[in-house]
């Protein structure tokens, strides 16, 4: 296996009483496209600033591209490009000017970053804006391709190792499916990615690996298929409930089917079953429905939304959390 353009060991970060960063590993080899999962304040960007040197960790060791980030932050961040998760500052730029400046930074010639910055302005379908001014007040470009320019500015000419921050914030979804296949590319063309999201649905398309972070602490880590905990032949039932409506699969006298996995997220149920089970699955969900028990359900193959709740949600006192676990979950998550 070729060396990590990325390895985080034991990673630490606090705040006051507040840890942000909880004994995190990570690993991103060349080609791969890892993703970081999370939601909001499950420490993602925290774990980011880190890695490009704007935090020093409490405790715990980074190295990209085999250079280590705090003894010699300079190095390291030579070997990155990042794209933040807040917007960059454009104004009175033109993404083609600020595409072409990213360019030249990372040592492309003239040429190059010009021929570099229409290229990846047509792969994201922004060439209309190219010249387009961005003003103090926010306009000039809109913030979708003020985003998509920081995306080309990050992706405009090689590095070893590319930090992605949530980069489909404000992008319509037209253009977010071909910033996904950029990511791609990216990683594909030899480059370690780091995709911090919380978007799991469209993440999953692109990614190699994932590390999942809830409050800090790494509670998955695999592929895909690993994380998801089901076989290609799984479904996914998903029950709709009535405001204050009681769970008809909390009781197992109630419940008709072998279910492998149970997640409560709000008034959404749902359960993981075998596809043998599909037409005994919608008569008992059918009779639900006709007994107003439920709102309404669907029947679908099981996903890794399932899995990503059931490892990153806490149940409640009203009983709105998941409340499952996942099968995958490591104590040892460098080996991503």
């Amino acid at each position: 296996m070729n060396e990590s353009v990325l390895e985080v060991a034991d990673l630490t970060r606090t705040f006051g009483s507040v840890v942000a960063n909880d004994h995190v590993g990570l690993r991103v080899r060349p080609g791969e496209v890892v993703g970081l999962l999370g939601h909001n304040g499950a420490g993602k960007t925290t774990l980011v600033s880190q890695v490009v040197g704007l935090l020093r960790p409490d405790s715990g060791s980074i190295r990209v591209a085999g250079a280590d980030t705090v003894a010699d932050p300079a190095t390291a961040r030579r070997c990155v490009a990042l794209q933040p998760q807040s917007q960059v500052p454009l104004d009175g730029l033109t993404p083609r000017s600020a595409i072409e400046i990213a360019g030249r930074l990372r040592g492309l010639s003239r040429d190059g970053a010009t021929a570099a910055a229409e290229e990846i302005a047509d792969e994201l379908d922004i060439s209309e804006w190219l010249d387009r001014r961005a003003t103090p007040d926010g306009g000039g470009i809109s913030g979708g391709v003020r985003r998509m320019t920081a995306f080309a500015m990050a992706a405009v000419a090689p590095v070893p190792l590319v930090i992605l921050d949530e980069p489909t914030n404000d992008v319509d979804a037209a253009r977010r499916r071909r910033l996904w296949d950029a990511v791609r590319r990216l990683g594909d063309q030899g480059a370690g990615v780091l995709l911090v999201t919380h978007n799991v649905v469209e993440a999953e398309r692109v990614v190699d690996e994932l590390v999942m972070l809830d409050r800090g602490k790494v509670v998955a880590a695999g592929s895909p298929t690993q994380l998801r905990g089901a076989a290609d032949h799984d479904l996914r039932l998903e029950l709709s409930l009535h405001p204050q409506g009681v769970d008809p699969s909390e009781s197992s006298t109630d419940i008709t089917i072998p279910i492998s996995r149970r997640v409560r997220a709000g008034r959404r149920v749902l359960l993981t079953l075998s596809m043998n089970d599909a037409e005994s699955a919608v008569a008992w969900a059918t009779k639900l429905r006709s007994d107003e028990r439920i709102e309404g359900y669907a029947l679908a193959p099981a996903t890794l939304e399932d899995a990503y709740l059931a490892v990153t949600s806490e149940p409640d006192s009203e009983g709105d959390g998941a409340t499952a676990a996942i099968s995958t979950t490591t104590k040892d998550h460098t080996n991503v």
